[in-house]
C-alpha cells in the first residue's frame, strides 16, 4: 500500500516525465560518477605513490604542494556512500585534517625534508585520533563503515566492530611510533620504502587478517549461536 503524494498545482511530476528525458539525465550523471570514482582510486593510491617518489625528489617543497592537494582531493572526489561520508566531517575530524593542512603547508614554505619525513607519522596520529574518538563517544568507526553496506547490525557485530576498531588504533599507534623512527634515523631511502611500500603492505595485511577472521571464525559462531 503507498502513501498518496499530494503534489502544488504546476509542480513538475516524476511520473510523467517522459523515459527519454530520464534517459538523458542519468547518461549526464554516468560520467561524473565515473569521474568520481576514478580521482577518488587515483587519490588513494598518490599518496604512497608520492612518498615513494620522495626517494627521488630533492625538493619537498614540491612534495609538500601534493600531500595538500591529496588531502582534500580525497574528501571532494569520492562517490557513492563511502564517499560521502569522508565528507562528514566532524570537529576532530576537521582538526585532523587542519594539522594535516598545516603540516603539508609548513612543507611547502620552509622546504624542510625533515617535516617531510615526520609526515607520514602525523598521518597515523591523526588516524589513531580519528578511529580513538569513535571508541570513546561510539559509534566507533569500523561501525561506521560496516553500517554503509548492513544499516541493521546485530550486538555480536557491533561488539566485533568495536574490536577492530581497537586493532586499528594499535596498529597506528605502533606505525606511527616507528615511522616517526624511520624519519630521524633511517637514510631517505629506507625512509620511503618503508612509509611508501612496507606500511601499506601490513594494512593489506591487517586487512585481509580481519576479514579472514570475520568469515572463518566471527560469521560461523554467529550462525551457531542463531541454530541453538
Amino acid at each position: 500500500m503507498h502513501a498518496p503524494r499530494s503534489h502544488a498545482r504546476g509542480a513538475p511530476d516524476d511520473t510523467q516525465t517522459p523515459p527519454a528525458t530520464l534517459t538523458a539525465a542519468q547518461n549526464e550523471k554516468r560520467p561524473r560518477g565515473w569521474a568520481g570514482f576514478v580521482l577518488g582510486v587515483l587519490a588513494k593510491l598518490a599518496y604512497p605513490a608520492v612518498i615513494l617518489c620522495a626517494w627521488f625528489w630533492d625538493e619537498p617543497r614540491f612534495v609538500g604542494c601534493l600531500l595538500f592537494a591529496l588531502l582534500w582531493l580525497q574528501r571532494c572526489a569520492g562517490t557513492g556512500a563511502f564517499g560521502a561520508s569522508l565528507r562528514k566531517l566532524t570537529r576532530i575530524d576537521w582538526g585532523v585534517a587542519l594539522m594535516l593542512s598545516v603540516a603539508s603547508a609548513a612543507i611547502v614554505w620552509t622546504n624542510s625534508e625533515l617535516l617531510l619525513r615526520i609526515y607520514p607519522s602525523l598521518v597515523n596520529l591523526g588516524l589513531l585520533i580519528a578511529f580513538g574518538a569513535t571508541l570513546v563517544r561510539g559509534p566507533t568507526m569500523i561501525e561506521k563503515f560496516a553500517r554503509i553496506g548492513t544499516p541493521n547490525l546485530s550486538e555480536p557485530a557491533i561488539r566485533h566492530t568495536r574490536r577492530v576498531t581497537q586493532i586499528w588504533c594499535a596498529f597506528f599507534l605502533a606505525n606511527g611510533l616507528f615511522s616517526l623512527y624511520t624519519a630521524l634515523y633511517w637514510p631517505r631511502e629506507a625512509w620511503s620504502l618503508y612509509n611508501g611500500a612496507i606500511a601499506y603492505g601490513l594494512i593489506g595485511v591487517l586487512l585481509v587478517g580481519e576479514i579472514a577472521w570475520r568469515y572463518l571464525v566471527i560469521l560461523p559462531r554467529a550462525r551457531r549461536s542463531e541454530a541453538a
